[in-house]
C-alpha cells in the first residue's frame, strides 16, 4: 500500500520540480541572462549566403514538405478570414495593409520551422509534431514576448494605415471595390495614400526585420536572454545592411506574390523562407 501511495506522490513532486525549473529558465531567458551571457559574434554576410540559405530552405521543405505545409496551414486560413471580414465589414482600405502586415509576424509563425530545420541539421528526421517542442523550451517565454512585440507592431501598423486612408480618401468607407481601386489610382489623394502608406510600411518592416532576422533562431539554439537575441539581430543588420535588406525585400515580395492566388501560395512560401532563415542564422552568427 505504501508503494501504491508513494508512486503518485513521487511522480507529483518530480513533475512539480521539472515545471519549476522550466518556469525559472523561461524567466531567465527573458532577460536575466543578459549580464552573464557573452554577446554572440556576427559574421559579415554576402549575397551568396542568401543563395545558400534559400537552397538549403528548399531542400528542407522538400524533405519534410507535408509536415511543413501542415504546420503553416493556419497562415493562409487566417488571411482568408481577414479578407472575408474586410469585404463584409467595410474594411476594404485595410485589406492590402493586412496582407502586407503578414511580413511583420512571419518570423513568429515560422518558429516551428526553425526547430524542424535544426533537427534535420542534427541528423534527425523531423515531423510537424516536433515543432511544438518549442513550448517546452526554456526559451519559450522569450519567444512569446518577442512574438507579442511583433503582434503589437502589426496592430500599430494597421492603425497607421487606417489613419492614412482617413486622411486621404476617407474617412467614409468606399462604396465598392471598383470605386476604391479607381479612387486609389486615378486621384491625387489616392496616390498620396499609396506613397505615404508604402513609406510607413517600409519603416515598420525595417523595424521588424531588425529585431527578428536572427533572434528567434538564436533563442532556440542558444541559452541567451531576449535582449541579447534582439541586439544580436540588430548587429547582423548593421554588419551586413545590403544583404539583410535584400533578404527582407525577397521575403516581402514573395509574400505579396504568394498572396495573389487567394493566399494559397503562402503554404509554400512561408515554409521555404522559414527553413531558409534558420540556415541564414547559422551563416550570420558564430
Amino acid at each position: 500500500m505504501a508503494k501504491t501511495i508513494g508512486n503518485p506522490l513521487s511522480w507529483l513532486f518530480q513533475h512539480a520540480e521539472t515545471t519549476s525549473h522550466h518556469i525559472s529558465a523561461s524567466v531567465d531567458q527573458m532577460g536575466g541572462e543578459t549580464a552573464s551571457a557573452a554577446m554572440p559574434r556576427v559574421r559579415r554576410l554576402e549575397l551568396a549566403d542568401l543563395k545558400y540559405a534559400l537552397k538549403a530552405g528548399v531542400e528542407d521543405f522538400a524533405a519534410c514538405r507535408s509536415d511543413a505545409m501542415f504546420l503553416v496551414l493556419f497562415y493562409p486560413l487566417i488571411g482568408v478570414v481577414m479578407v472575408v471580414m474586410g469585404f463584409s465589414m467595410n474594411l476594404l482600405p485595410l485589406l492590402v495593409p493586412m496582407i502586407m502586415g503578414f511580413a511583420l509576424i512571419g518570423p513568429l509563425a515560422a518558429v516551428g520551422l526553425y526547430e524542424m530545420s535544426s533537427r534535420r541539421e542534427a541528423g534527425f528526421e523531423p515531423k510537424w509534431i516536433d515543432a511544438f517542442d518549442v513550448v517546452r523550451s526554456p526559451s519559450f517565454g522569450a519567444i512569446l514576448m518577442l512574438g507579442v512585440y511583433l503582434a503589437a507592431l502589426f496592430f500599430v501598423w494597421m492603425i497607421c494605415a487606417n489613419s492614412v486612408y482617413a486622411w486621404t480618401l476617407g474617412p467614409e468607407s468606399p462604396t465598392s471595390l471598383a470605386a476604391f481601386v479607381s479612387d486609389t489610382f486615378t486621384t491625387t489623394a489616392g496616390w498620396v495614400m499609396v506613397t505615404v502608406g508604402s513609406g510607413l510600411g517600409a519603416l515598420f518592416a525595417l523595424a521588424a526585420l531588425a529585431i527578428s532576422v536572427v533572434s528567434f533562431p538564436l533563442l532556440l539554439d542558444r541559452h541567451v536572454g531576449l535582449p541579447v537575441a534582439v541586439v544580436t539581430s540588430i548587429r547582423v543588420l548593421r554588419a551586413s545592411p545590403v544583404v539583410t535588406l535584400t533578404w527582407g525585400a525577397l521575403i516581402g515580395t514573395s509574400l505579396v506574390i504568394a498572396s495573389i492566388p487567394f493566399l494559397l501560395g503562402l503554404v509554400v512560401v512561408v515554409p521555404i523562407f522559414g527553413h531558409a532563415t534558420w540556415h541564414l542564422y547559422r551563416r550570420a552568427v558564430e
